[in-house]
């Protein structure tokens, strides 16, 4: 009776914050956004792995070791170096599309349009210079901000019908550029208005503004161990409740953990200290990266070693080949782990402990941090840990010291689910008889 009490109280909590979250367009786009880039981004992490591959440096000369390092730096600095323009675009894109305004594409280029016009273009005194940094993740906090309202510019001068209207006959392509000509025209004046009252400020530019006041603070908290326990709480409280927890909590953390991200990615490839612990592949790699959120791969292995009843061993063979690549529905709503009290302790529990080993692995040195590389989500765990930092075997390692870790917590959750099922399958079997 307890435990129905405290789980109706929880799902008159979440389920309304999480229906809003999952139906907010701008949460929406923002995630939209990140999944027409993360092509290029994997891409551009696939040759950082393969640019720095262990030993080479050991087998080659210096020089071709330089020459080969240089060759497939392109690669890299094409896609991953600038992630934020490819983000910017999918974001003005996904936005305006949501309004079923014609012609959403130019919702993507004004995006880009506008944060370049926004964008000081100079280096090192040299002008008409672009700088790849703000265009990677040091420069996406302006860059959602900026296709944000972007694209909602555009779509106001759209929808008040401020265009150029062609004669019919006119080739469909021709007639679409036209009418977005003044919508495109108005929204970039405003952001060139923009760029002109900032230089009047102590500021100086937009970006100064936005890292001082917004993305400093943010990024230092999202850094950080207890907020990084919460999103990582908030992740396995919404998929409780068949809500995918990744989709609403990344929504809001991955700006952060990009960025955070790019700064190892950076330092990595200079061959310095790594600052992050905290990054986007300490979440996606040692805790989704183990048979998907909340590490069931860990669960399917119980099951081999302690399950009887039929049931679980069927789950259990049903659900080892997509886990072994980190998709684990089969588990979550096979298990069940969706609304099942017997099982919401080592749900939360799990994911916690692991994240604060995984911390403190790192932080005193005992396991390298992060190397900054996006490994592809599907890596199967022990060579996702190995890439993840950097071709670390303790990566590995600590990975699969992490499994036994969950395996150890679900040990008596899972016998008593186990028992349960295994009783009641010998009771309809004697009924059957």
């Amino acid at each position: 009776m307890e435990n129905n009490k405290f789980m109706q109280l929880l799902e008159n909590i979440l389920l309304p914050i999480a229906d809003k979250l999952n139906n907010n367009r701008y949460l929406t786009a923002l995630r939209d956004g990140f999944m027409i880039a993360l092509p290029l981004i994997i891409f551009g992490s696939i040759f950082v792995v393969l640019a720095n591959f262990p030993f080479l440096d050991q087998i080659l000369s210096e020089e071709a070791f330089a020459a080969y390092q240089s060759a497939l730096g392109p690669a890299s600095n094409a896609t991953l170096s600038i992630m934020g323009a490819f983000v910017i675009i999918g974001i003005g894109y996904k936005l305006t599309e949501q309004y079923e305004i014609e012609g959403p594409i130019y919702g993507g280029v004004v995006a880009l349009a506008a944060f370049l016009i926004l964008t000081p273009q100079v280096l090192e005194d040299i002008t008409g210079v672009i700088p790849t940094s703000v265009l990677g993740a040091e420069g996406l906090f302006l860059g959602l901000f900026t296709a944000f309202i972007a694209a909602e510019l555009y779509r106001y001068f759209v929808q008040k019908n401020w265009t150029i209207k062609m004669p019919a006959g006119v080739p469909d392509a021709v007639s679409k550029s036209f009418s977005s000509l003044i919508p495109i025209a108005l929204t970039l004046t405003v952001f060139l208005l923009i760029r002109i009252i900032f230089s009047f400020t102590p500021f100086e530019t937009v970006q100064n503004f936005i890292y001082t006041v917004i993305q400093q603070p943010l990024t230092v908290l999202g850094s950080g161990l207890p907020a990084t326990i919460v999103a990582v709480l908030l992740i396995q409280i919404f998929w409780f409740f068949g809500l995918h927890g990744q989709i609403i909590v990344n929504s809001v953390f991955d700006p952060i953990w990009y960025a955070l991200n790019d700064q190892n990615l950076q330092a990595f490839q200079a061959g310095e200290e790594l600052p992050n612990v905290i990054t986007k592949q300490f979440i996606d790699t040692f805790l989704v990266g183990m048979g998907g959120t909340g590490m069931t791969l860990a669960v399917i292995l119980l099951i081999y070693l302690i399950g009887r009843s039929r049931q679980l061993k069927q789950i259990g063979k049903l659900g080892t080949p997509p886990g072994i690549f980190n998709v684990n529905e089969p588990i979550i709503f096979g298990l069940p782990i969706v609304m099942n009290p017997l099982v919401i302790i080592p749900w939360l529990l799990a994911p916690v402990v692991v994240t604060i080993i995984t911390y403190f692995a790192m932080s005193t040195g005992m396991v390298p941090k992060p190397a900054g590389i996006i490994v592809p989500w599907t890596t199967p765990p022990i060579l996702s840990g190995y890439l993840a930092t950097g071709n670390a075997w303790q990566g590995a390692v600590l990975q699969a010291f992490n499994l036994i870790v969950v395996m150890g917590i679900w040990w008596p959750f899972l016998k008593i689910m186990d028992k349960n099922y295994y009783e009641n399958e010998k009771k309809a079997s004697k009924g059957n008889d």
